[in-house]
């Protein structure tokens, strides 16, 4: 699905590819409805739409979010350059503080139980992010690391629109 020009105005994307924990991805809108963020979630989900639990975590933040869905990666990719996009999975060769975002990125994580396939980090060399953490520690959930790299962008760009 091509992206119209409201889309393109938004600050910061997030990329959901193959989320399958419905909760996760409400949790996840909630946080795009907060910044302002675009959503893109990238099938095939583990989930449906209208599922309660998705609802249930996004609360009343539903018509805030603006999103889309794409059928699968490639017609997803089709509308990113490789510079604009930032792949944050444990495989990262740079932590999510150590580089500057420009309005307009793409933030693009994988499911819960696989994160982002190892083909498609090889395929944006350099653009890998990865959250620091204790040894042994598989990842953060999937919301959370959201979260924390979201903010992360809109710190740098010193919180515009946000009171």
């Amino acid at each position: 699905m091509a992206m119209t020009d409201a889309q393109d105005s938004a600050l910061l994307h997030i990329a959901l590819v193959q989320p399958e924990i419905p909760q996760n991805a409400g949790n996840v809108a909630r946080t795009c409805a907060v910044l302002g963020a675009h959503l893109h979630l990238v099938h095939p989900l583990g989930f449906r739409l209208d599922d309660r639990h998705l609802r249930r975590a996004g609360v009343d933040y539903w018509d805030l979010v603006s999103w889309t869905e794409h059928d699968d990666w490639p017609s997803f990719a089709v509308a990113w350059p490789a510079e604009r996009v930032w792949l944050v999975t444990t495989r990262g060769g740079a932590r999510y503080d150590e580089v500057r975002f420009q309005p307009g990125d793409c933030l693009v994580f994988g499911s819960e139980s696989r994160g982002l396939p190892l083909a498609l980090v090889e395929r944006y060399p350099g653009r890998g992010l990865r959250i620091p953490m204790r040894p042994g520690a598989r990842s953060l959930n999937l919301s959370n690391s959201v979260a924390v790299v979201a903010f992360e962008a809109y710190r740098q760009w010193g919180f515009p629109g946000l009171v």
